[in-house]
């Protein structure tokens, strides 16, 4: 059995428009799917998590990058905001930005900076990074 892997995008209040759709609708449903069939070929399974419950208030790229959770239990990485994972966005994709952190987590997990690493990415969204 290969590596299992989950994807999990709370939901969001948004103060500004800017990346109100990035994370649903049919465009994110078609990456997911391509994202989902890549990581197959390596006989890694990635599924969505459900983030119904979970709040996150977007005032920034950052906070939207905090609403999107990577977990991988083989690797000992539980729960992590993809920008714990990738730090600085150098395009402010989200789509990249999500693509660049699964791929780091399925391929690189060592790389992962440890929770209690004090990153500047995120804005105490409560993901212990």
């Amino acid at each position: 059995m290969g590596k299992m892997m989950r994807l999990t995008c709370y939901e969001q209040k948004h103060l500004r428009p800017e990346w109100q759709e990035s994370l649903s609708g049919i465009g994110f449903e078609l990456f997911f799917a391509e994202l989902v069939q890549d990581l197959a070929g390596f006989g890694i399974t990635l599924e969505r998590g459900d983030g119904s419950g979970q709040v996150i208030e977007v005032k920034s790229y950052a906070d939207l990058l905090n609403a999107v959770r990577i977990a991988s239990p083989s690797d000992g990485i539980a729960n992590v905001c993809v920008g714990h994972v990738i730090g600085k966005s150098p395009h402010l994709d989200p789509q990249e930005d999500i693509k660049r952190a699964v791929n780091r987590i399925a391929f690189a997990p060592e790389t992962v900076p440890p929770d209690d690493e004090n990153r500047r990415t995120c804005h105490n969204c409560g993901c212990g990074c």
